[in-house]
Parts: structure tokens; C-alpha cells; sequence
């Protein structure tokens, strides 16, 4: 069983903060404006640390961290061309696949930066950056928590994930905003003085009502192009994976001292 690291485990804790204290806080009629800016340099900090908590336990190297690098590159070129169209989305399927083939903590890294460099570039910027980090991080996170398989189930396991984890970024990022986007007075709307059950209850109706479309698209694009590319890019990732142990193994033995 793959073991999180400290840094993950406190990015989770600072996910579930982050997206459901309107349930408990009672939230006024607006997103606090210091909250995504303390969202996205915690989202930052988590990031690093998770990044350096591989690098410090050998399970990361120069190479893997080189890999990083070019898949969030990737996927920076990838998401302009999708985003906006009907739900279409070009990046999660690497994301996912880089999660399951190179761990937990190299997707949620992945999933993060691919997300703060796309939207530098496209002038994303905005107090919705630090949600959409923690959720990408998230699909990579729990991508390389799946349980084990291999062959065609191994790509039936990840094309279904693909499709949970499209609707679960929709959701938690809709919900990051719906308590302050419209107005009071229907049965679509946050209600600060309704249990949190009832406020679920609302939710549910608004994101079926505004988005279902949008996650629908993006669950079919994640399972597609998982179906399509995956086993390749598995191989290859698993391939770059294991260059990379085998070079850090050699690493440690060089530098090891000889027995007396």
C-alpha cells in the first residue's frame, strides 16, 4: 500500500478547509478577500514540500523531477486548446496517468503546476487559481492511490477514475464559488442559516441545472483519451520511472562507504 507523505496528507486537510468551511462558518454575503490569496500560497508551500519530501527519500530524482517539468509543459500547450469548448479538457488524462505511473505526490504536483503555468499563460489568473490547483493536485493525488491492476483492466480502472474524478473537479470547483454566486431567495441559492445537508441538498440542484453538461464532457474526454493513449503512455512513464529508481539506486551505492 502506497504511504502519503506529511505533505499530502496536510494538502488533504487544507483541501477539505478550503472547500466546505461555508458549511460550517456561515459565510457573509461574499468570498472573504483575504482567503484565495492565503489558499494559493498554501496551495504553493504544499506543492514544494511534497516535491522535496521525494527528493529527500530518494523516490524522486533529477530525472523524475526533469519529467515534472515537461509534462506540466504539456500540459500548459494542451489546456488552451480545450478549454471552453463544451467541456473538453486535453490535460487531466496525463495527469492522471503520470499520478498512477509515477506515485501520489508527483501527481499532485503535476496536477497543481500544470494548472498555476496554463493559466499564467492563457491570463487565468484569478481568486479561482488556488481551488483549481488543490482539485487538479487532487485527480493526480488519488490517481496513485488506485488499487493495483494491469493490462486492459488497469486502463478500464483508470478510464472509470477518469470519469469519477471529472465529475469531482466540477463539483469541488463549483461549490468553491456557488455560496457567493447568485442571489438569495431561491431553491438554487446558499442559505448562511441552513444545515449543511440542506445546503448540499441546493447544491446538488444548482450544479445539475449549470454544469452537468460541462462535467459530462469532461468525464467522456478523460475516458477517451485514457482508452486511446494509455497504454502507451503508461509503458513509457513506467519506463522513465523505473530509469529513475535504478539511478538513484546506483546514487546511493556509489556514494555508500565500502566496508571495512
Amino acid at each position: 500500500m502506497t504511504r502519503l507523505s506529511w505533505s499530502l496528507i496536510v494538502a488533504l486537510a487544507v483541501g477539505a478547509v478550503a472547500f466546505s468551511w461555508p458549511l460550517f462558518l456561515r459565510p457573509a454575503s461574499g468570498m472573504p478577500p483575504q482567503l484565495a490569496p492565503t489558499v494559493f500560497a498554501v496551495a504553493l508551500v504544499l506543492v514544494l514540500a511534497a516535491v522535496l519530501a521525494e527528493l529527500s527519500s530518494g523516490r524522486m530524482d533529477v530525472k523524475t523531477l526533469a519529467m515534472l517539468g515537461v509534462l506540466a509543459a504539456v500540459g500548459t500547450v494542451l489546456r488552451p486548446l480545450s478549454a471552453g469548448t463544451a467541456g473538453l479538457e486535453l490535460i487531466f488524462f496525463v495527469i492522471i496517468l503520470a499520478g498512477r505511473a509515477f506515485g501520489p505526490s508527483f501527481g499532485f504536483a503535476l496536477g497543481a503546476t500544470t494548472l498555476l503555468t496554463s493559466a499564467l499563460i492563457t491570463s487565468g489568473v484569478g481568486p479561482w487559481l488556488p481551488y483549481q490547483m488543490l482539485c487538479a493536485g487532487f485527480v493526480g493525488l488519488f490517481a496513485g492511490l488506485l488499487p493495483r491492476a494491469s493490462g486492459r483492466a488497469e486502463i478500464v480502472l483508470l478510464a472509470g477514475y477518469g470519469v469519477v474524478s471529472a465529475f469531482a473537479y466540477g463539483w469541488l470547483m463549483d461549490f468553491s464559488f456557488w455560496p457567493f454566486a447568485i442571489g438569495d431567495g431561491t431553491q438554487l441559492s446558499f442559505d448562511p442559516a441552513a444545515p449543511p445537508l440542506e445546503n448540499l441538498h441546493r447544491f446538488a440542484l444548482f450544479n445539475l441545472a449549470t454544469s452537468m453538461g460541462w462535467n459530462l464532457g469532461r468525464a467522456v474526454s478523460n475516458a477517451v483519451l485514457i482508452a486511446l493513449f494509455g497504454p502507451r503512455l503508461l509503458a513509457m512513464f513506467r519506463r522513465s520511472a523505473r530509469t529513475a529508481r535504478l539511478g538513484s539506486t546506483d546514487a546511493r551505492a556509489i556514494a555508500a562507504p565500502a566496508p571495512e
